[in-house]
């Protein structure tokens, strides 16, 4: 295996193996789909780091090749990348983000002995990145675990403080990034985790929040929470022809997601998508809202029509095209 290269794994042993070579001390790991064009961009990009970087094993995994190390991994959608030391899981980064990728690699490739003024550029990159994250969502909360699974009982009182209010906020699990776990506390001078921010602005942690919650200020500071089910009414009607897919129509995620896009394009009929993967709340609620439990699903004027196998059965009988007009 020569460095500088880009290595195929093309099963499950050959994957396993390089997981516990011991020559080299990063694994990075491209599941790509040979369907996909922006994981054939991503495969030059993998080559181009593979160049720089020659201490560090890159490897390109077919995803539906080998199934069973995606499904091991919880891979739904390409292009994914797994970052890997010592055989052990260490990173992730979902979807085609070259700049993203390459700032991991670096990251993780990197000693620990750095000169000052690299030091200088790392810390201003973080920086950047904090104010990123701190302005990713209109409430933000910087927590222990995540909401579903608070990993310490200041982040759990926060969660159902903010629940019961009907907040809507989204989340980061400080344990997931140690670089972000150190810096958020320098970058915004408080000391302790959980930190709540509204609007990019820290409004504090756990004691304020009850504080505010007393005074029955925190109504007045916190955006609320549409309700699911409303919001999931307002997305399904969104246009009168809406697929929600893993992906979008200009770059499908998977198989199955860029199949429906193709016989949805070959209508010529005008469709809008929405994400999935984008949003995990709507992702599963739209499944039990629906009782259709996979994706794609395809809406025409807010009533489900099915997913792929229902749409190519609806393509072969020439029922498609006229459901698609709201003719049926």
């Amino acid at each position: 295996m020569a460095a500088g290269e880009v290595v195929a794994a093309g099963s499950a042993e050959q994957f396993q193996q390089l997981l516990q070579q011991k020559d080299r001390s990063l694994l990075v790991v491209h599941f790509w789909a040979p369907w996909a064009p922006q994981c054939a961009q991503m495969n030059e990009v993998m080559a181009a780091l593979a160049k720089e970087h020659m201490q560090v094993t890159f490897v390109k995994l077919e995803a539906e090749a080998v199934p069973e190390v995606s499904e091991k991994y919880g891979i739904s959608s390409v292009p994914t990348f797994l970052f890997f030391k010592n055989s052990q899981k260490v990173d992730r980064l979902d979807g085609a983000h070259a700049p993203e990728l390459t700032k991991k690699v670096q990251r993780h490739a990197s000693s620990t002995s750095v000169s000052a003024g690299s030091n200088d550029g790392a810390k201003e990159d973080l920086n950047v990145r904090l104010k990123k994250l701190i302005n990713a969502a209109p409430c933000m909360l910087f927590m222990k675990g995540s909401p579903k699974e608070p990993r310490c009982g200041f982040s759990k009182q926060m969660v159902e403080i903010l629940n019961k209010h009907g907040i809507s906020f989204s989340s980061f699990d400080i344990f997931s990034d140690e670089e972000v776990r150190q810096g958020l506390k320098t970058y915004s001078n408080w000391p302790t985790y959980p930190q709540l921010y509204v609007a990019g602005e820290l409004i504090g942690g756990l004691d304020i929040i009850k504080e505010l919650e007393a005074s029955g200020e925190l109504d007045t500071i916190c955006p609320k929470t549409q309700k699911l089910e409303d919001r999931l009414k307002t997305l399904i009607n969104k246009a009168p022809v809406m697929l929600f897919m893993k992906g979008s129509k200009q770059m499908a995620k998977c198989g199955f997601s860029r199949q429906i896009t193709e016989i949805l394009n070959s209508t010529g009929i005008d469709y809008e998508t929405f994400d999935i993967l984008e949003d995990e709340e709507v992702r599963q609620g739209l499944k039990t809202y629906s009782n259709w439990p996979t994706y794609p699903q395809l809406y025409v004027k807010g009533e489900l029509v099915g997913g792929l196998d229902i749409v190519k059965e609806l393509q072969e009988s020439g029922e498609l095209l006229p459901i698609l007009k709201g003719e049926n």
